[in-house]
């Protein structure tokens, strides 16, 4: 995600990644300007950067400080009303390594960078974000490692809880347990996705007819998952598995089926995204592959999924072809058959149905519970 306008009923949130000092290109997790070497600070509210002075800037009248984080790479800003000197994205971390772990914060900080992408997307979507501190079952993280702590770390989501491995953010041993598991794509923006979907099921599915109308899709996810994980890992996916599914992983369990496919609408929505902020579209006139043209949307909210993923088929046969100019693999190594792009609708009516605009958003994510100052 790069930058967008993304519209909310009469809420407007445009996404400006440029320095307010020299107005050049920066990403999302910059801290200091390379062009101007001005010190930088993200307002998540209006999705623009700031220049701070002193750990702090003035925005609409209000005191905003630089994230106690911000010595482990995290950019975001913090109003000074906030209930603790972190930023929302940190508040979410639970738990993480201990401070004096420098090892382990070293991996960490480029993890809570791909979860604060997480967040602002799903920001983008109108999704819920309750934390786990103000809500039993809301969202939150837990950032352990492996390495440092000597013992397995259980990578998955639980009562609103994700768990990563800190060591997966090691090129080495991510690549490893890509080979070893057969999977085309994996990595932590991706691992974060994948739980998230395991999470919103259980918030977006809020009646018994929409557990049902996912079953027909997905699977009954009352079947025992412990069967199907040792099933999985004795036998492997079916010999027709992608006749149906959008991965291996997702052959599993029907659990994770609706979390792989939410994941890869996340993949999905994020690219198109960033390629509508970029001007990037497709001239039907400059090749014959194509009768009209493909404009990427910043927000499908509006459009049916079939346009969504029409756009999509031509804007990653494009990115898979460059990335082959340069001698890499397909950037989006997936191909969306009929009764995967049927779970891709399934989500898509989930995630559109009913979004919050940004001042309900704000309402969840800022509630404070009696245990913040503690979290």
């Amino acid at each position: 995600m790069i930058a967008a306008s993304v519209h909310y009923g009469e809420h407007v949130i445009t996404t400006q990644p440029r320095c307010p000092h020299c107005r050049g290109f920066v990403y999302l997790d910059t801290l200091i300007c390379p062009r101007c070497e001005g010190e930088l600070g993200y307002h998540v509210l209006t999705r623009q950067f700031h220049g701070i002075r002193h750990g702090r800037v003035v925005i609409d009248g209000t005191q905003w400080y630089a994230c106690s984080n911000r010595e482990w790479a995290c950019n975001w800003l913090v109003s000074e009303d906030a209930p603790a000197g972190r930023c929302l994205s940190c508040r979410l971390t639970r738990r993480r390594p201990e401070s004096d772990d420098t090892v382990a914060l070293d991996k960490l900080a480029r993890t809570e960078e791909a979860k604060r992408r997480l967040l602002l997307q799903l920001s983008d979507l109108g999704l819920p974000i309750a934390p786990w501190h103000a809500k039993e079952g809301g969202l939150g993280f837990d950032l352990l490692s492996s390495l440092t702590d000597g013992r397995p770390v259980t990578i998955g989501h639980a009562n609103g809880i994700i768990t990563l491995d800190l060591a997966e953010s090691l090129d080495d041993r991510r690549e490893a347990l890509r080979i070893r598991l057969g999977e085309p794509y994996r990595t932590m923006l991706g691992h974060l996705r994948h739980e998230s979907g395991h999470y919103y099921q259980n918030v977006l599915l809020t009646d018994d007819r929409a557990w049902w109308a996912c079953r027909d899709l997905f699977g009954d996810e009352r079947s025992s998952y412990r069967d199907a994980l040792d099933r999985h890992y004795r036998l492997g996916a079916p010999e027709n598995w992608h006749e149906s599914f959008i991965s291996e992983y997702a052959t599993m369990h029907p659990w994770e089926d609706f979390a792989e496919t939410f994941a890869h609408y996340l993949h999905i929505t994020g690219t198109l995204q960033t390629a509508a902020s970029l001007g990037i579209h497709l001239d039907a006139e400059a090749t014959t592959f194509r009768d009209t043209d493909v404009v990427p949307q910043a927000s499908y909210r509006n459009e049916s999924v079939q346009r969504l993923l029409d756009d999509w088929e031509w804007i990653a046969q494009a990115l898979n072809r460059t990335n082959r100019s340069m001698g890499h693999g397909d950037l989006y190594p997936f191909t969306l058959v009929a009764p995967v792009r049927r779970k891709l609708s399934f989500i898509h009516d989930l995630v559109t149905r009913a979004p919050l605009d940004p001042d309900a958003q704000i309402a969840i994510a800022t509630a404070v519970s009696v245990d913040t100052e503690r979290a």
